[in-house]
């Protein structure tokens, strides 16, 4: 419920300057007895007569602020929810809580004038986490303002920042693919539609075919970016446009070096959220995995372990059902402790055209049609799907050709494969997925900036 504010005179001690340099909030909670200068929106305020006391919010946290002063009170009560304001005044302790601080100001400016109150109520977390998921996606701008709801973001960057860290000094290369493409990298499901001058061109589903061809130039290379998928289910776990955290790798023995290299990174990562995301974890009672290792088991074993002894049958065996990985993972936690699952040697049919066959046998025999690729579920859901690929020329337009597709259609991306590629093979995390599972989110839209679904362009 939106209300129109009126604009009123400002007061002299309004335009008071402050004398000190700006520092943070959570760097003035720290300097009792100074004059410092904060900045920032205002979070919530009460208004006690002679008193009045503004909670103030920047990047950094939040601070009370006391406002005595007659001329500054009078200011303060023009003020409403999320006015960005300056504020000059001594920091003391605040006897209510062990450590706290607040400020007594002596100089309060309003550096906007704001149209309209707020339509939620950012700074009540019981309501924030009651809001229903239409109302907090329509009001993103608003929304996103709120700690809780911030700190998420504050998570994925962590985590992309880790990424790069980790394989930058892997001496993997970062690059940046083209994301209009000719053709699809998966044979043209899935696939956003674009008027190119009069030609037809998609909006990129992966960097597959550039992490490849770029293998044969760095051997190791890695990218963050956004990807698109036109998927039509609007469930909890999918977008159509999402942040892929890739990387490929060329000189490999197997699709084992590729998980080799992944548990590495997610330790990594992990360690690395849990270090400087410290607040922002407990905001959501968030427990970061540790491991040593993460088990592994086939497909075939798996939907073998789901029937008989984990009570679900399920339609299909060339993946794995929601349900499914729910229980393998739940099964693998009570057995091993490791809340992370290696899920591998898919049918070769159920994965795209690329991808290198199982050559050796496996226990049950049913190798030939197998792949080497695999999947990495965290807590039930996939956030990971990988493998090795297919490196011989010949082999490769074999595959393409077997999937009813044209090799001349991807003669580009063939060009790097006919003077030479070396086994390689790589993976794509879902940034959004594995945040929501950190979390413990219901749904992936909370953790996408601004979601993109089926029914969603906007904000």
């Amino acid at each position: 419920m939106s209300t129109e504010l009126k604009s009123k005179s400002e007061s002299e001690c309004e335009e008071c300057e402050c004398t000190e340099e700006r520092v943070s909030v959570k760097e003035a909670t720290r300097r009792i007895g100074d004059l410092v200068h904060i900045a920032g929106h205002v979070h919530s305020l009460r208004d006690l007569g002679k008193l009045y006391f503004l909670n103030v919010r920047d990047a950094s946290g939040i601070i009370q602020v006391v406002v005595e002063k007659e001329s500054l009170v009078a200011i303060a009560r023009e003020i409403v929810l999320e006015t960005p304001v300056r504020v000059q005044g001594l920091v003391v302790a605040q006897g209510r809580k062990e450590g706290g601080s607040e400020i007594q100001a002596t100089v309060l400016k309003r550096l906007a004038h704001n149209k309209e109150i707020p339509p939620v109520e950012l700074s009540k977390e019981q309501k924030m986490d009651s809001l229903g998921l239409s109302t907090l996606l329509d009001y993103r701008p608003i929304t996103l303002r709120n700690p809780k709801v911030k700190a998420i973001f504050k998570i994925e960057a962590a985590i992309t920042q880790a990424f790069r860290e980790f394989l930058t000094k892997e001496n993997f290369v970062e690059i940046h693919s083209p994301k209009i493409v000719a053709t699809g990298t998966e044979g043209g499901a899935q696939l956003f539609k674009l008027d190119y001058f009069g030609t037809n061109a998609f909006l990129a589903q992966s960097p597959q075919f550039y992490k490849q061809i770029m293998v044969g130039v760095y051997e190791r290379v890695f990218e963050t970016a956004a990807v698109y998928r036109a998927e039509e289910h609007d469930t909890s776990r999918h977008l159509n446009e999402y942040i892929s955290l890739d990387f490929e790798m060329g000189f490999i023995e197997s699709e084992q070096d590729i998980i080799k290299m992944q548990i590495g990174l997610l330790k990594h990562i992990f360690a690395h959220v849990k270090e400087t995301c410290v607040e922002e974890l407990a905001m959501y009672g968030a427990e970061v995995p540790e491991f040593e290792t993460i088990p592994q088991i086939s497909l075939t074993e798996a939907l073998k372990l789901l029937s008989s002894k984990l009570g679900w049958k399920q339609e299909g065996e060339s993946d794995l059902d929601p349900e499914g990985e729910r229980l393998l993972c739940e099964h693998f936690r009570k057995e091993t402790g490791c809340e992370l699952l290696y899920v591998k040697h898919y049918p070769l049919a159920a994965r795209p055209f690329y991808t290198h066959p199982l050559t050796e046998p496996l226990s049950n025999g049913n190798s030939p049609k197998m792949s080497r690729g695999f999947d990495l579920l965290f807590r039930g859901l996939e956030v990971t799907t990988g493998g090795q690929r297919i490196h011989e020329y010949e082999e490769l337009c074999n595959s393409i050709a077997g999937r009813g597709l044209n090799p001349e259609d991807f003669a580009e991306y063939l060009q790097c494969f006919k003077y030479g590629m070396p086994p390689h093979g790589g993976l794509a995390i879902g940034l959004e997925r594995i945040t929501k599972q950190l979390l413990g989110l219901p749904t992936i839209k909370q953790t996408a900036l601004f979601p993109r679904d089926i029914n969603r362009l906007k904000p």
